[in-house]
């Protein structure tokens, strides 16, 4: 059990990281030409936002972890 929920945790961190980067790029998108004229505020509140529900969508399963 112990290794399986390791293995586990560390494939959700991934997706959830990479969902934060996706979520908070795509937010940016191209209307900004400079960084001033970025939300930094709504880029981190869409980037959490994809953060949770990644790992709250890895409760349910994560192919990338064998069910033993």
């Amino acid at each position: 059990m112990g290794t399986n929920w390791k293995k586990w945790a560390k494939a959700a961190l991934i997706r959830a990281i990479r969902t934060f980067a996706e979520s908070a790029l795509a937010y940016i998108g191209t209307g900004a030409l400079v960084l001033g004229d970025v939300n930094w505020l709504g880029v981190l509140s869409a980037g959490a936002f994809g953060f949770i529900l990644a790992i709250l969508i890895a409760l349910t399963g994560l192919p990338e972890v064998d069910e033993e």
